[in-house]
C-alpha cells in the first residue's frame, strides 16, 4: 500500500557543497539514498519551492526542503498492546517517560514491540502521521522524555523545531572518574569505519555539540547535568568516550564496573547490576507545534538509577576522609 506523505527539513549550513542526494539522506535518515535519488528523479523534491530533479545539484545551505513522497509501506508495522507512561497529551502531540528496553522504532533486530507499535495500538489514527509521530529517539536503554506528533501539521513544526535547536533537551549521567569541571564537547559523530552498531568522532561526520556540568562528585565517578544542542546517534555516549569519561554500564563504549578498593560488598553487587548506561533524559523544553506556548516537563530518575547513585554516595562518605583531594 503506498502512502503519500509530505517531508519538511532546512539544509544545515555545515552542508555547503554536499550533493542534493547526499545532503537529503542526511536530513532524512530514515529513508535510503536511493530512495531519495528517485524522488528526486520523479521530481518529488523541491528546494525553496522550486522543483529540482539532478541528484548532483550542490546545496550551498539554509534551503527550505519539501518532498512530497510515495513511501511504499506493505503493513510492516502491527499494532500492539505495549503499556507507554504518557504523562501529558493534547490533540497535537503527547509526551511521554520511556523504560529501559525498549526500542522506539522497528529496524534490523527488533521487527517489532516498539513504542512505534504501541503508538499505533493507542492512536489507531496516528498511521496516517509518517513514523507513527517519532520526530526524536532515545536508545534503547537510555530511560526518560520523548514527545511524539499526533498530527502531521505538529510533526512537520517539530521537525523543524529540531533542526533549528529550538528544543531543549537535558540528561542526568553517571560518569567513570572524577572529573574536574563542566565543559562542551564539540566533535563531529559519524557511524564506526569497521563496527557496525557503533558511532565514533570522526572529522568528516556530522557536528555534534554536548555541553555538561557536574552536578556531583563521588569516588571515583562523577554525577552529570547535559544538555544537546544537537541530536547524533549515541551522541551522549560517544562524547563522554571520546573524554575518557564513558557513562557507567556503557559496554558499548567502555564504561564497565571498575574495582574500587576498599568497596563493600553491597557497592559491588549495585555496580554488577547495573547493565545500561547510565543515562536519562530528565528534561524537554520546546513551543507547542500549534498554539507556540512553551512547555516544560521533567522526569524523575528511574529506580535504577536512583540505587545507583546512592551506592555511590555511601561508598564516598565511608572513604572521604582517606581521599587525596
Amino acid at each position: 500500500m503506498a502512502q503519500q506523505v509530505q517531508l519538511n527539513a532546512i539544509v544545515a549550513e555545515s552542508q555547503l557543497g554536499q550533493r542534493l542526494d547526499q545532503a537529503l539522506a542526511e536530513l532524512f535518515p530514515d529513508y535510503s539514498r536511493s530512495r531519495i535519488k528517485e524522488w528526486i528523479l520523479d521530481d518529488r523534491v523541491q528546494v525553496n519551492g522550486k522543483v529540482i530533479n539532478k541528484p548532483k545539484e550542490k546545496v550551498l545551505g539554509s534551503e527550505q526542503i519539501l518532498i512530497d513522497a510515495l513511501i511504499e509501506e506493505p503493513n510492516r508495522w502491527e499494532p500492539q498492546d505495549i503499556p507507554l507512561d504518557v504523562i501529558y497529551e493534547d490533540d497535537d502531540i503527547l509526551v511521554i517517560n520511556k523504560p529501559r528496553g525498549l526500542v522506539v522504532h522497528p529496524g534490523a533486530g527488533n521487527p517489532d514491540k516498539t513504542i512505534l507499535n504501541a503508538l499505533l495500538y493507542r492512536y489507531p489514527e496516528i498511521v496516517d502521521v509518517p513514523r507513527a509521530g517519532i520526530v526524536h529517539r532515545l536508545d534503547k536503554d537510555t530511560t526518560g522524555l520523548m514527545v511524539v506528533a499526533k498530527t502531521v501539521p505538529a510533526q512537520t513544526r517539530l521537525v523543524e523545531s529540531l533542526q533549528l535547536r529550538e528544543i531543549t533537551r537535558e540528561y542526568e549521567a553517571v560518569a567513570v572518574g572524577r572529573m574536574t569541571a563542566g565543559g562542551m564537547v564539540e566533535e563531529p559523530i559519524s557511524r564506526h569505519p569497521t563496527k557496525r552498531t557503533h558511532m565514533a568522532v570522526h572529522p568528516m561526520g556530522k557536528p555534534a555539540i554536548t555541553h555538561y556540568r557536574i552536578m556531583e562528585h563521588f569516588r571515583a565517578h562523577t554525577r552529570l547535568r547535559l544538555r544537546l544542542e544537537t541530536g547524533r546517534t549515541h551522541q551522549i555516549r560517544v562524547h563522554m568516550a571520546h573524554i575518557n569519561h564513558p557513562l557507567i554500564g556503557d559496554a558499548l563504549y567502555g564504561g564497565r564496573p571498575r574495582p574500587l578498593k576498599g568497596a563493600t560488598e553491597e557497592f559491588f553487587d549495585v555496580m554488577r547490576k547495573f547493565d545500561r548506561q547510565a543515562l536519562h533524559a530528565t528534561m524537554l523544553r520546546l513551543y507547542h507545534p500549534i498554539s507556540g506556548i512553551q512547555m516544560e516537563w521533567h522526569a524523575p530518575l528511574p529506580d535504577d538509577m536512583v540505587e545507583l547513585i546512592n551506592a555511590l554516595k555511601a561508598d564516598f562518605l565511608l572513604h572521604k576522609d582517606n581521599m587525596d583531594w
